[in-house]
C-alpha cells in the first residue's frame, strides 16, 4: 500500500491544489501554515500588501486590527481597496478582500486600537506579529505586549521608495525600545498635552509613499513570518534598509539595552474563564485567592493601561467619573461642565486593591482589554490570570474542546 505523501516529501504537481508550486519548496509545509495563527497589526499600504501575502499561501488564521476608515488618497497604495471603499471600515474591507483571495484563510477584522481593545491572550495565541504601524507610540506598545509573552514579531516601516524592516526575538534579543532616542520619546511625548491626557488633534504630516516599495518591504515582512511559522533560522535584532534610488540593500546591527523597560515577560498566566463585559474585579480576585499561601491577606490588580477613574476641578469642586484608560481621554475632555475651567484634574489609577469600592466594577469599566492578562499580587507574591472566556471574541474556537 503506498504510504500518504509528507508535506516535505516530492510532491506530485496538480493544477487542482492551489498550494503545489509552494510544496515544491523543500522545507515548505502547507499544514504548518494551515494551523498558524498571524496577528497582523494596520491595514494601511503595508498592511494591504501583507494581507496579500498571507492569503495566497494559505495560512490559516489572520487577526487584523485597525481603526481607521478608507479614504480616496489609500487608493494608489492599497491593493485591497476600491474606490467605492471609501469611508468603510479598513479592517473589515481587508478582511473581506482576503477571503475573496482565498476563501480557506479565516480572518477576524478588528476596527479596534491595539493599545486599548486587544489583550496579551492575543498576542500570545499567535505565532508571530506582523506591525505594519505609522507612529512610535503602537510600536512601543506592540513591542512590550510580545515581549510579554514572548511572541516573535516584525516591523516595517516604509518612506517615499525607501524602506526598512526589523526582526524582533524576545525574551534574549534586541526589540524596539532598545533602539528608542530621547528624541523618539519627545515625539511620543508631543501627543499629549501633560504627562496625563493625549491631545486630540496632532498635525502630523502626510508620509510621501509609493505601492512598489510598499510590497517590497512586506514582502521581506512576509517572508521572515513564513521562516518564523516553519521553525527556520531568522536574524534578529537587524535592521535591513533598501534604499530605493540607488537600489542598495545594507543591514545594521541593533544594539540590546540590558535595562531596557521592555524587557519584562510573564509567566503563562491560570484560565478563570472570564469575560471583561462579564466579571467583575471582584470575581477576579476570588479567582485569584487560592492561588496565594494566605487567603487572608488583601489583593492589588495591576492595570496594563492606567486608568482615568475620574476629574477634579480645582475652581469649582466638581468632580465627575470617567472610568476610561488615560490613551483613549484626550484633553478637551477635561473641561468642567459647571464652571468651564479649561483642564480639570485627572485622578489617575495603576492598580486596584480588592477593598476598593472600584472593585465591584465590570472589568471592562476598568479598561481592561478582552482576552486580557493581569497581575494580582500580595505581599511578596505574584500571580498572572487569563481572561480567556474572550477567546473566542478573536479566533475561531469551533475546532477546540
Amino acid at each position: 500500500m503506498n504510504e500518504p505523501l509528507s508535506d516535505n516529501a516530492p510532491q506530485p504537481m496538480s493544477d487542482e491544489d492551489r498550494y503545489s508550486r509552494l510544496r515544491l519548496i523543500g522545507w515548505w509545509k502547507q499544514s504548518v501554515l494551515k494551523e498558524a495563527k498571524v496577528l497582523v497589526v494596520g491595514a494601511g499600504a503595508l498592511g494591504n500588501e501583507v494581507l496579500k501575502n498571507l492569503a495566497l499561501v494559505g495560512v490559516g488564521e489572520i487577526i487584523l486590527v485597525d481603526f481607521d476608515r478608507i479614504e480616496l488618497s489609500n487608493l494608489s497604495r492599497s491593493v485591497l481597496f476600491r474606490a467605492e471603499d471609501k469611508g468603510k471600515s479598513k479592517a473589515q474591507v481587508a478582511a473581506d478582500a482576503v477571503r475573496s483571495l482565498n476563501p480557506e484563510v479565516k480572518v477576524t477584522p478588528l476596527e479596534a486600537n491595539i493599545m486599548t481593545d486587544v489583550g496579551l491572550g492575543v498576542f500570545a495565541e499567535v505565532g508571530v506579529v506582523i506591525g505594519c504601524l505609522d507612529n512610535r507610540e503602537a510600536r512601543l506598545w506592540v513591542n512590550r505586549s510580545c515581549w510579554k509573552t514572548t511572541t516573535p514579531w516584525i516591523d516595517g516601516a516604509i518612506q517615499e521608495i525607501n524602506g526598512v524592516f526589523k526582526v524582533y526575538l524576545p525574551p534574549d534579543g534586541t526589540c524596539y525600545e532598545c533602539t528608542m532616542t530621547e528624541n523618539d520619546y519627545r515625539l511620543i511625548n508631543l501627543r499629549y498635552s501633560c504627562p496625563q491626557l493625549r491631545e486630540e488633534e496632532i498635525s502630523a504630516g502626510k508620509v510621501p509613499t509609493a505601492p512598489t516599495i510598499a510590497s517590497i518591504v512586506a514582502g521581506w515582512q512576509t517572508q521572515e513570518a513564513l521562516k518564523i511559522l516553519h521553525d527556520l533560522p531568522v536574524t534578529g535584532g537587524v535592521a535591513t534598509v533598501f534604499n530605493g534610488l540607488s537600489n542598495q540593500t545594507y543591514q545594521t546591527k541593533l544594539p540590546r539595552k540590558e535595562d531596557c523597560l521592555s524587557h519584562e515577560t510573564y509567566p503563562i498566566p491560570h484560565a478563570t474563564g472570564l469575560r471583561v463585559s462579564e466579571a467583575t474585579a471582584n470575581e477576579l480576585f476570588q479567582k485569584a485567592k487560592p492561588l496565594f499561601k494566605s487567603e487572608a491577606k488583601p489583593l492589588t490588580l495591576h492595570l496594563e493601561r492606567d486608568l482615568v477613574s475620574s476629574f477634579r476641578c480645582h475652581e469649582c469642586g466638581n468632580q465627575i467619573e470617567v472610568l476610561k484608560p488615560t490613551l483613549a481621554v484626550y484633553r478637551k475632555d477635561a473641561k468642567c461642565s459647571e464652571c468651564g475651567h479649561p483642564e480639570m484634574e485627572p485622578i489617575i489609577l495603576h492598580s486596584l486593591d480588592s477593598e476598593d469600592a472600584l472593585a465591584k466594577k465590570k472589568l471592562s469599566d476598568l479598561g481592561i482589554a478582552p482576552f486580557d492578562w493581569i497581575r494580582i499580587t500580595s505581599e511578596e507574591e505574584e500571580q498572572f490570570l487569563s481572561l480567556d472566556g474572550d477567546k473566542n471574541h478573536f479566533f475561531d474556537c469551533a475546532d477546540e474542546d
